[in-house]
């Protein structure tokens, strides 16, 4: 096994970026109806003659690496390698309506248009490509396929189709225990996780598929990165040996980590630093090369049956990454800025923000979805803090958006979002006066108290009272109980936190000063008063239980008795949904309110 050094420190130690100049977002190009993010090679790094393809990992694996893809391309561009990610066929904001009937082959020839695509920008003639999970199993067995490839990272690759597809099944329980969902909400008779489809067809194929013996090697030499205690991962390392290959073996650290959750998810830096070192010393040099990249980026644009979608970059130094969403027909109404979840990528939980923005295509209505700053494709903001969610600085990239809209005469535009993006639609409204409307499901909070740690409130889990009383009388909570898969100790100590914030925020206004809760109560009112003098229209909406009602009851009373003094506030429940609006009922409600509020914000003011 070869051992790297890692020439890079953890950013995560200090807790604030490395970068000292700002990093533009990857140039977005468009081919075989879907995107791609093309990062070239840095000015005046060292030329190479090799360029690489990413080929991504399926479902909730590629929501938890898609991070890792940026850095990965952010630090082989410093090395003077060019690279290209992309969205494989109904994934992320590729195009909706492929005809899947021919299998993994779709697929397929989407890698080699994408090969071809990256060798046209990069103006190179030959290829690595990295491969994580699924994608590193297509890397393996398409590499043959592909002309002039020097080199292949395998992170982790599907050995067993069979044995993948019965993972995902238990990451699909997992996930969906978690949101709460019952058993007639989730997703039956597919493969499915996090509310994501794998067409029937793709994984009839992919249950067929096993690369233990492997017949034709991807590449003469391979970086296989393995987990721990996976024998199949070892096996693989050496049928490739056997087939001729030079392989190197690294154990992957912090795999576990990385794909545990998108918001939770932490960056394996180490592995980073060796893949970036291996890659490095793979790549064939060059002197001279002719590269087509700024052709390309005046024409990426994706056409629909209702809208057309153009990904862009803006913001100072180009630093942000976003798609336009905009009707073919008539525009109406004003526009909609989306905000992401979480560290979820713009395309949103199960492409729940890609769906938002062509349903209101289709009804006249343009709209922007864009990852803000060290969030999905977008890199870090220079001097700011490694953990984003719940900082005035995303109010810059929400700032940032309301320019951009500005510079395109898009006309008034309202915000919109769940969770984080909730909160950051609110006070991105409280901030800028540019919002005519702001539609807000599920805010955790309107004030983020500053002694409460963003990773650790993550990281519990926190669920509402309501949601813990229903839980607790379920039967499949008695199992899971009886079976040691609930953490009681945890759950006491949640439910222990959110009964004091209730007694404390119900203390009379004259002993507020001795409570936080209080202070905090008094500060979301002042904000709602702003936004309330603005005569902004601001709707409210919450699945039943959802944890974000405690903090609402808290600040403006049980039944909402506190928005009494507030005319341009609506609230809305929506019974039978989980905190990520999973159910097909609760989803189109909320769209409809969304469209609600940006065709009354669009109508001229008397």
């Amino acid at each position: 096994m070869t051992a790297y050094s890692a020439p890079f420190s953890s950013n995560q130690a200090s807790g604030v970026a490395e970068n000292r100049t700002q990093r533009a977002a990857a140039q977005p190009v468009t081919f075989c109806r879907t995107v791609g993010l093309y990062a070239e090679a840095a000015p005046g790094s060292a030329q190479h003659d090799s360029a690489v393809l990413f080929l991504s990992p399926w479902g909730f694996e590629e929501m938890c690496t898609r991070k890792l893809w940026r850095d990965l391309a952010e630090r082989l561009a410093v090395s003077g390698i060019a690279s290209l990610r992309f969205d494989y066929p109904g994934t992320g904001d590729a195009l909706d309506g492929t005809d899947f009937a021919d299998g993994l082959a779709v697929w397929e020839r989407a890698v080699l248009a994408a090969a071809a695509e990256l060798r046209y920008l990069s103006g190179t003639t030959r290829l690595i490509l990295i491969g994580h999970g699924l994608g590193a199993t297509l890397a393996a067995t398409i590499a043959p396929k592909l002309e002039a490839i020097d080199a292949a990272v395998l992170m982790v690759p599907v050995i067993s189709g069979r044995s993948y597809l019965r993972e995902l099944a238990a990451w699909s329980q997992m996930v969906d225990d978690g949101l709460g969902l019952r058993k007639d909400q989730r997703i039956a008779g597919h493969v499915a996780v996090a509310g994501l489809v794998m067409p029937d067809e793709i994984a009839a194929e992919i249950k067929k598929l096993n690369i233990e013996a492997l017949p034709t090697l991807p590449a003469s030499r391979v970086l296989m990165l393995e987990r721990p205690a996976r024998d199949k991962d070892v096996a693989l390392s050496a049928h490739l040996a056997t087939l001729g290959a030079e392989v190197t073996r690294l154990p992957y650290l912090g795999y576990d980590d990385l794909v545990s959750n998108p918001t939770l998810a932490r960056q394996p830096i180490t592995v980073i630093d060796q893949v970036v070192d291996w890659v490095s010393a793979s790549a064939a040099r060059s002197k001279a090369k002719k590269a087509h990249a700024s052709d390309a980026q005046a024409t990426a644009r994706l056409e629909g049956p209702d809208f057309v979608e153009t990904p862009l970059r803006f913001g100072a130094d180009d630093r942000l990454y976003g798609i336009l969403c905009e009707p073919r027909g008539p525009r109406r109404g004003a526009t909609v800025i989306c905000l992401g979840s979480g560290y979820d990528r713009q395309a949103g939980w199960a492409r729940s923000t890609v769906e938002t923005a062509r349903y209101l295509a289709a009804k006249g209505v343009a709209s922007l979805r864009f990852d803000a700053a060290n969030v999905g494709d977008s890199p870090p903001a220079v001097g700011a803090p490694q953990q984003m969610l719940y900082t005035d600085y995303q109010i810059d990239d929400v700032v940032a958006a309301f320019d951009l809209l500005d510079g395109l005469a898009l006309g008034v535009a309202v915000l919109a979002g769940r969770c984080s993006g909730a909160y950051l639609a609110f006070r991105g409204a409280v901030a800028d006066d540019r919002c005519k409307a702001a539609v807000a499901i599920n805010p955790f909070t309107f004030i983020w108290d500053k002694d409460e740690g963003v990773d650790d409130a993550v990281r519990n889990n926190v669920r509402s009272l309501e949601d813990y009383g229903r839980r607790m009388v379920s039967i499949d909570t008695v199992r899971r109980l009886f079976a040691g898969r609930v953490d009681v100790r945890r759950a006491l100590i949640s439910i222990g936190k959110q009964l004091a914030m209730r007694v404390g925020g119900m203390l009379p206004p004259l002993l507020a000063p001795l409570s936080k809760n209080a202070r905090l109560r008094e500060a979301t009112h002042a904000a709602f008063r702003r936004l309330a003098q603005r005569h902004m229209p601001l709707t409210l909406i919450y699945s039943a239980t959802d944890v974000g009602l405690d903090r609402f009851r808290l600040y403006l009373g049980r039944n909402g008795e506190g928005l009494k003094r507030y005319d341009n506030v609506s609230l809305e429940i929506i019974a039978n949904a989980d905190h990520n609006i999973t159910p097909p009922a609760a989803k189109a409600a909320v769209h409809e309110h969304i469209l609600a509020a940006a065709l009354k914000a669009g109508e001229p003011r008397s």
